[in-house]
């Protein structure tokens, strides 16, 4: 119990979008993970992640990152007592580099995506028994994830749980932990169907919505990928292959939306329903027309939007 390392996260609500214009004939539902502690869903990963690392006695951790696991990062370990790097690409908002200096985490910037990151910081780091937190490179993260399918489970179950779960996705953690905890909960009697989960990405970078319509078991990487989410970014995921068993498994599928959209959705967000959320968390919101005139999503459906962060570190660039 000494090692558990929390800022209080857990338990973001969940609240009913009402009639969304583009998409009248399905109920829409959005669960606000950019009310967490550090601002986006990378909380419920890193206090795990964090609290296992004290308990085996790591001397620091370090994480390659588009800007929210660093926070997430730079805020639990200073919570645990624990030195912590941060590896950012060039394009990390200025708002997240200054979030994890304030937490008092070293950061290394460097390269355009978070794969240059990542490879910079395994090299920089190689012998150095730092604990890496990479996504997915670790089980630990993944683990903290399964609370967001377990808290949907919690707060739709009574009513009836959503149809399908529209996710942005950009390493993947989020979609393979929803995915874990929903085949528990299943396996307990708990749950009759897993929700169908579904992924967006960018249309200049989607390596996992690729695969889901080739029909591949693995993602192979993006080329020339861009896009204003930052966190979705990301053009060679690694474990590929959890986030399509998740998918498919639970009989989903992908889609990808164009950056204006998902900037439209931004402000969509925020202007009818209050709702501060990043490019990333957005991208849901902008996939709905889609998956509803695509057959994806069929009228009278539950459909549960994850917002996976708060958008006010974006509010200068957007």
């Amino acid at each position: 119990m000494e090692s558990i390392t929390s800022l209080g996260e857990g338990l973001t609500p969940i609240l009913a979008l009402g009639a969304v214009p583009e998409a009248k004939e399905i109920e829409v539902w959005l669960k606000d993970d950019g009310t967490m502690p550090t601002g986006s869903f990378k909380a419920r990963g890193m206090s795990v992640a964090v609290s296992r690392a004290r308990e085996l006695g790591v001397p620091r951790m370090y994480v390659p990152s588009a800007g929210n696991a660093g926070v997430a990062l730079a805020a639990y370990a200073a919570r645990a007592g624990l030195p912590a790097r941060v590896y950012l690409p060039e394009s990390t908002p200025a708002a997240m580099e200054r979030a994890c200096r304030a937490y008092g985490a070293e950061v290394v910037k460097g390269g355009s995506t978070i794969r240059e990151a990542g490879a910079s910081a395994r090299r920089i780091e190689a012998g150095g028994g730092a604990f890496d937190l990479s996504t997915l490179r670790e089980p630990y993260r993944a683990e903290g994830k399964k609370t967001m399918g377990f808290e949907i489970w919690e707060q739709m179950a009574p009513d009836g749980m959503p149809d399908a779960i529209v996710y942005p996705t950009g390493g993947g953690t989020g979609i393979v932990g929803m995915y874990r905890a929903f085949v528990q909960l299943q396996a307990l009697g708990l749950l009759e169907r897993l929700p169908r989960l579904y992924s967006v990405q960018p249309e200049n970078c989607a390596p996992i919505v690729r695969a889901v319509r080739d029909g591949t078991s693995q993602a192979t990487p993006w080329e020339a990928a861009k896009t204003v989410a930052p966190g979705l970014l990301v053009p060679a995921p690694f474990g590929s292959e959890r986030i399509l068993e998740a998918i498919r498994e639970s009989r989903g599928g992908g889609t990808t939306v164009e950056d204006r959209a998902i900037l439209e959705a931004v402000g969509h967000l925020a202007r009818r329903h209050g709702i501060s959320a990043s490019p990333e968390g957005a991208a849901p919101y902008a996939a709905l027309e889609i998956l509803l005139h695509s057959g994806a999503v069929r009228p009278g459906e539950r459909v549960l939007l994850y917002n996976t962060g708060s958008g006010i570190p974006f509010l200068s660039s957007l």
